[in-house]
């Protein structure tokens, strides 16, 4: 009987080992290579292109920054032309860009980070709650820790004239992605855990308009985009008919025309690859831009909210792996339909960067993004992580069911020879 329990003890112990070694084994990458094996941002430039090449239908635009220099730079285009200057709609990816303008009122005076965002609004408040609304605050809202449970996802319209007020789309987003409610409320105690919020972000935009006295785009035109040079950068939609948008491959092959959104902080900037960069590479130490300081800069970087144990978002950034040198690379992807898939990352200890925004794949700027941070770090990529975790559990269940069914043969087996011992006996 104890040869029994302790094969029963040493099963399961094997399965936890084997589950455990899955999970920490992923998110450490001891099984995954770089995507090159030398550290020569050519070779990296090289490799990317020939993938998307072999691989990707649709528009693709890519720069590689090294030490604030660009290292590489490139399109390419399975219809009309583009260029480091074409104009693409980035979802997600904005709201990195969104918070610089909330923090450009923080440091310009007109809001303290820390209060309630319900004391800056008149057009609209948060539906009541069993929970205390003090605690959404700015800084909250911008790290997706204010306890918002919408998880929007915004799907935008087809037409501009459908597009909803701010205020009715804050009360019932009519473009919310397929099984959210649309509506903006407090259904967490807010601080105590992150849970990502699209409706945050729409509500960021309406504080802004509120403080600022302008449209959302004007204020960022004025406050953050034309200081730094981002002249191909606009979160109006019909200023970037204008400019000339990249066609919006599905991935079939086809195309279909941008979406209309009243969401625009929260999924509907536009810029172009070049203006991307720019914003990088304002960013590299000891860099001139005057839009915001320092320490604000430094605050975008450091942790406000983990799950799992890792830190995963700052103000407005997403912390996607330690950079080996205390801090963190940081940035913001985007995604959205029909195929819109969009990459930024940053060290801001090295100046180095990547930026992709392409059309016509769903996850493909993110996974190379990903491999950048691996290249560049030996760290695997937060939602690199995220993309494989399912494949690492279901090795963790295979071999964990294979570790069970061992363990129940031997113990049968032990069980036969307990019943022939006893008959010997």
């Amino acid at each position: 009987m104890t040869r029994l329990i302790l094969t029963a003890f040493a099963t399961l112990v094997a399965i936890g080992l084997w589950a455990g070694t899955m999970f920490i084994g992923t998110s450490e990458g001891w099984w995954k290579s770089p995507i090159v094996a030398s550290d020569s941002a050519d070779d990296f430039n090289k490799m990317v292109r020939e993938k998307v090449e072999q691989e990707h239908i649709g528009n693709f635009g890519f720069i590689l920054i090294e030490n604030g220099e660009i290292a590489g730079r490139w399109t390419v285009s399975s219809g009309l032309p583009v260029d480091q200057n074409s104009v693409y709609q980035v979802a997600s990816l904005g709201k990195w860009l969104t918070a610089w303008g909330v923090l450009a009122l923080v440091e310009d005076g007109q809001i303290d980070i820390d209060a309630p965002v319900s004391k800056y609004l008149t057009r609209w408040q948060l539906p009541e709650s069993q929970f205390d609304h003090s605690g959404v605050t700015i800084r909250r809202l911008l790290s997706h820790t204010a306890g918002l449970d919408d998880s929007l996802g915004y799907n935008g319209f087809d037409q501009q004239s459908d597009i909803q007020t701010l205020e009715a789309s804050l009360t019932r987003a009519e473009d919310a992605s397929p099984g959210k409610s649309g509506i903006v409320k407090v259904g967490l105690v807010p601080g105590d855990e992150w849970k990502y919020s699209g409706g945050g972000y729409t509500l960021l935009q309406l504080l802004v308009e509120e403080v600022s006295g302008l449209s959302f785009d004007d204020h960022m035109k004025t406050r953050i985009f034309e200081p730094l040079g981002m002249m191909r950068t606009t979160f109006d939609h019909e200023e970037a008919l204008k400019m000339g948008l990249a066609e919006n491959f599905t991935p079939t092959g086809t195309t279909e025309p941008f979406r209309w959104y009243t969401a625009l902080a929260a999924t509907s900037l536009f810029t172009s690859p070049a203006d991307m960069a720019k914003f990088v590479q304002v960013q590299v130490p000891g860099g001139s831009q005057s839009v915001l300081s320092a320490e604000t800069l430094a605050q975008i970087a450091t942790p406000h909210a983990s799950t799992m144990g890792a830190d995963i978002w700052g103000l407005g950034a997403m912390l996607y792996a330690p950079n080996n040198r205390g801090g963190f690379i940081i940035g913001h992807d985007g995604n959205n339909e029909p195929a819109i898939n969009t990459a930024v990352r940053f060290d801001p200890d090295t100046g180095d960067g990547i930026v992709i925004l392409e059309t016509g794949s769903s996850l493909l700027a993110t996974e190379l993004a990903g491999e950048w941070v691996f290249w560049k770090t030996g760290n695997v990529d937060n939602l690199a992580f995220a993309v494989v975790l399912e494949s690492a559990i279901l090795w963790a269940f295979v071999g964990g069911l294979i570790l069970l069914l061992i363990g129940l043969l031997i113990g049968w087996r032990q069980s036969l020879g307990l019943l022939k011992q006893k008959r010997v006996d």
